[in-house]
């Protein structure tokens, strides 16, 4: 199951709390760490350890918003649910404008948060993947020869292998080659295909 490599960090300054949180997580199988400040998460974390981040949004020090905040300025993908009171609902909006998954207000039902936890890690398992993804495009990129990387551009920028052959003085029986070449170390399957994992890379 995906969700045995992901954690769920609980962020609360209230211990019941945290151990409340932590044995729910447990009774569903999933890994847990609970910290009692934001900036003791922020001691341990790192962007390598993937999961989801359930905090509340109101504690001492820095609040579950700034906390958001800072992660969004390290550029950590991890999905955040915040947990509410009533009042805190405006903040809380705010914080799903900035990026955060959701947020739940209190008094909640277990499942409705095992729910949003599930969700949380099933987008972050999607970010990782696309994530893993994009590296092994960059680095096949990168094994491309100058040549191939010509044409590949030239492709991507839609033209034709005839058209690709005058530009570069080739014949086109070379041009098909380095196209060939292309797909099959890209593994596109279709221009299409190989326009969609160009675009990627480079939007990355």
């Amino acid at each position: 199951m995906t969700n045995q490599r992901l954690t769920v960090f609980i962020v609360d300054d209230d211990q019941a709390v945290r151990d409340s949180l932590t044995d729910l997580m447990d009774s569903v199988g999933l890994t847990t760490t609970s910290y009692a400040t934001a900036d003791d998460f922020l001691a341990d974390y790192s962007k390598e350890r993937m999961g989801c981040l359930v905090s509340d949004i109101r504690m001492p020090g820095m609040s579950g918003l700034e906390l958001q905040q800072e992660l969004n300025r390290r550029e950590a993908m991890l999905p955040i649910i915040l947990i509410t009171g009533h009042g805190d609902v405006p903040m809380a909006v705010q914080a799903m404008r900035d990026g955060a998954l959701d947020f739940i207000q209190k008094p909640f039902r277990d499942q409705a948060l095992l729910d949003l936890v599930n969700q949380a890690l099933q987008s972050c398992d999607k970010q990782q993947n696309l994530q893993q993804q994009t590296e092994s495009v960059k680095s096949h990129i990168h094994d491309l020869t100058r040549r191939e990387n010509q044409v590949m551009e030239m492709i991507v920028e839609g033209k034709a292998n005839k058209v690709i052959a005058i530009d570069l003085g080739l014949s086109q029986r070379t041009i098909e080659v380095h196209r060939a070449n292309v797909m099959h170390k890209l593994e596109a399957r279709s221009v299409a295909d190989l326009v969609r994992i160009v675009t990627q890379s480079m939007q990355s």
